[in-house]
């Protein structure tokens, strides 16, 4: 039974495959068989003549008894003799024949040429009739039987012929022994009828497309399942009008599919019109889906032919997203706002500001507006899946995504070369995102947008989005599990789209951190080498540059704080990259280490401690704030080792001179809390805005004591004995809390010798 199965399906696809050479044989094949008949009854006759003239028939009467306009009637006569039973049936058979045809008594007309046919037979081969009497019959017979033909094919082509009457006349006529023709008739009569049914129907230019597809379909449609039941029910399931009722129908598809497209398709698709453009398609689809069941696989022809269409339709549809877009960025003032009350043009209410969720769906004016064109753009995208355009619309919408990220880039102030000759142009294409809460909208739309939404929308390209589950808990992980690779390969690259943003993003903050205005930097290798050249002016803190870049991420942290609800990580890996970038470009930037590997002066030893501090710092802040990557901890220990093997170059050991880690630490840790806002246990009259004091009526003995009881009370691992060929001012720190083990005497103590304290080792 598989391999019955298997062998019909192989000949349908053979037969869908070759339709034209299925017809081209068929054809020829009937013309043989015609050819055949003829030879049939060419040797018949030859055959008759030869046995009369072996039984002694003289060829002269025969030739006379079969001259022109004889008949049988004619023949019997001439004997001069009472006919018998037999000869009677023959004389009165022609005229019998006649009147039946002219009554258009078809069925009795066949029997009775069938018994023509019989006696002929039998005369033949009893040999009880004479070669003459047996021709006549025999012309009798053709005669009328091709008069019968020629009604039949008349009444077929009749616009009044219905249903039955034209299934019988078809019936007789292929019992006649032309099937062909018949078919052929049979096919031409459907035509016929729903050509005469068109003339009804009359699209303008104002009707409704669907309307019109709708009417159209059911008119050629069921025509074509109409001609498909007769002419199975005729016919059967013989290969040669199998192909030609394929081919048949299959031409009679695209003459309906030309009409759609010039009535109905051509104006949506060209005005971007996709909900209109699909609406006709899925009403077509939906038709034409029927007649599968008859044996006729039609929607691959109507896909094929609507195709472009509805190509030229999405096209138009995302290019007015883009476009619409724009013009919305060129007024957005960046700021996130909740999502707009809005419907759709379906009317339906938009599901963007539905749902427990929407609190986290904060977007500026442009990044709604495109949100909700999207949404809009994939209510119906039913028949984007069977035309097998899911990758298509994926593809653009990418663009158009990626599009409205340059927008983004562009209004990042540092993005454009020249501001003023873009300002001065006339043509702006977005405004200019200048605080740093704009800049980070920016991100916090295109983020949102390639994360959850447009993700989301895309989930109705996929066929298990047409299940509908009332438990949203459950649906999302139903999503998660069967998102196609296709898809998933579209987020990764939308990602990718907003990666460009962050990067330049980052990047800019990163040049403004180290470039003043007129391209001098903030960070080179002389504020570390002539550090033990300027030991008088040196306070024991991290340098500027890296203060500012901690003053920056903790702005930006709050700020993100409040745009990036429920989606922290997104913020987190945002000052990520940030530092990142900082860092980055201090470990690759070569004339750096160049003077500070090769001069033109050494890394002395208050570089080399200041450079360990500044390091220290960026690890403890980027900790603190939870952003410490495994890029950035790899590169700042990478650019600590270059450190210190330049200064080991110098013949000096790096350890010797550098403090054990929780000097650092405290330092970096005082320097996070100031640069922070938060407040100190003062020591009662102390002034807190004074971060320092001058202890010059100390002598040095005392300010040892004083060191070695503020190291005892800190746990100290650095011995007062150790030289430090510096100058130390100690500023008021927060050392450390209550909850990493100190006790509230130890910190006070602490605080109350340090707020007092200059030391001169």
């Amino acid at each position: 039974m598989d391999l019955k199965k298997a062998s019909a399906e192989e000949m349908r696809r053979s037969v869908y495959a070759n339709y034209a050479a299925f017809i081209r044989t068929s054809k020829e094949i009937s013309d043989l068989e015609g050819e055949l008949s003829s030879i049939r009854n060419l040797l018949s006759t030859q055959a008759a003549l030869i046995h009369g003239l072996a039984e002694g028939v003289h060829m002269d009467s025969l030739s006379t008894s079969v001259s022109e306009g004889s008949t049988v009637n004619d023949l019997l006569i001439s004997g001069g003799r009472e006919p018998s039973e037999l000869e009677k049936w023959l004389i009165e058979f022609p005229d019998l024949l006649d009147v039946l045809l002219a009554e258009r008594r078809v069925d009795e007309a066949l029997a009775a040429l069938d018994e023509g046919e019989r006696v002929a037979s039998e005369a033949k081969e009893k040999k009880t009739l004479t070669p003459a009497v047996l021709m006549s019959l025999q012309a009798a017979i053709v005669e009328r039987r091709q008069k019968l033909a020629d009604q039949l094919a008349e009444a077929a082509c009749q616009p009044s012929t219905r249903g039955g009457e034209l299934r019988s006349a078809i019936s007789a006529l292929k019992k006649l022994g032309d099937g062909p023709r018949a078919h052929s008739l049979l096919l031409n009569a459907h035509l016929q009828r729903y050509q005469c049914n068109m003339q009804s129907l009359r699209p303008s230019s104002t009707s409704y497309g669907g309307a019109y597809t709708a009417a159209l379909c059911q008119l050629v449609f069921s025509a074509i399942a109409q001609a498909a039941s007769d002419s199975s029910g005729i016919f059967g399931k013989e290969p040669a009008y199998s192909s030609e009722l394929v081919m048949w129908a299959t031409k009679q598809t695209e003459a309906f599919a030309l009409l759609v497209k010039r009535h109905a398709l051509a104006s949506s698709a060209a005005a971007g019109g996709l909900r209109a453009a699909a609406e006709c398609v899925q009403i077509a689809l939906g038709h034409c889906s029927l007649l599968e069941a008859r044996g006729l696989a039609l929607c691959p022809v109507l896909l094929k032919l609507f195709r472009p269409s509805v190509e030229q339709a999405l096209a138009a549809n995302l290019k007015r997203i883009e476009e619409s877009t724009a013009a919305l960025a060129a007024a957005d003032d960046w700021v996130l706002t909740n999502p707009p009350t809005t419907t759709r043009q379906s009317g339906r209410p938009s599901s963007v500001s539905l749902g427990p969720t929407s609190f986290q769906h904060k977007l500026t004016s442009s990044a709604h507006r495109f949100n909700l064109m999207v949404q809009d753009f994939f209510e119906d995208v039913g028949p984007l899946l069977s035309m097998q355009l899911g990758g298509q619309t994926l593809e653009g919408l990418f663009q158009v995504f990626n599009s409205y990220v340059n927008m983004l880039i562009k209004a990042l102030p540092g993005s454009m070369e020249e501001e003023a000759n873009f300002e001065g142009s006339g043509n702006k294409i977005v405004r200019m995102a200048e605080t740093e809460a704009q800049q980070i909208a920016l991100l916090a739309n295109a983020s949102l947008l390639a994360d959850e939404l447009l993700p989301r929308a895309a989930m109705k390209l996929s066929p298990v989005s047409q299940v509908t589950y009332k438990d949203d808990a459950r649906r999302r992980p139903l999503d998660r599990q069967n998102r196609q690779p296709e898809q998933r390969e579209w987020k990764r690259r939308l990602v990718s789209s907003v990666d460009r943003l962050k990067d330049t993003f980052c990047r800019q903050h990163a040049l403004d951190l180290i470039f003043t205005e007129e391209g001098d930097s903030h960070l080179t290798a002389d504020m570390y080498i002539t550090m033990d050249v300027n030991a008088d002016e040196f306070d024991w803190s991290p340098s500027l540059i890296f203060q500012e870049l901690f003053a920056k991420l903790n702005r930006m942290a709050t700020i993100a704080a409040d745009m990036f609800v429920g989606r922290e990580r997104f913020a987190t890996l945002l000052l990520m990259r940030l530092t990142e970038t900082v860092i980055l470009w201090l470990s690759e930037d070569q004339s750096f280490w160049d003077d500070i590997e090769e001069g033109p002066k050494p890394l002395g030893p208050l570089g080399l401690q200041q450079f360990y501090l500044d390091m220290k710092f960026v690890i403890c802040f980027a900790s603190q704030g939870r952003y410490l990557s495994r890029n950035l901890h790899r590169a700042v220990n990478e650019i600590i080792s270059k450190a210190m093997a330049a200064f080991a170059a110098t013949g000096m050991d790096p350890n010797s001179v550098l403090p054990e880690d929780e000097w650092f630490n405290e330092i970096c840790q005082d320097t996070i809390e100031r640069l922070s806002g938060k407040p100190k246990a003062a020591n009662g009259d102390r002034d807190l805005s004074s971060p320092t004091a001058s202890v010059s009526a100390h002598s040095i003995s005392s300010i040892k004591d004083d060191y070695m009881e503020c190291a005892e009370n800190l746990n100290c691992t650095v011995p007062y004995s150790k030289p430090l060929c510096c100058v130390v001012k100690v500023y008021p720190l927060n050392f450390l809390s209550l909850d990493q083990g100190r006790s509230d005497l130890g910190v006070m103590t602490s605080q109350r010798l340090l707020d007092s304290v200059e030391v001169e080792v």
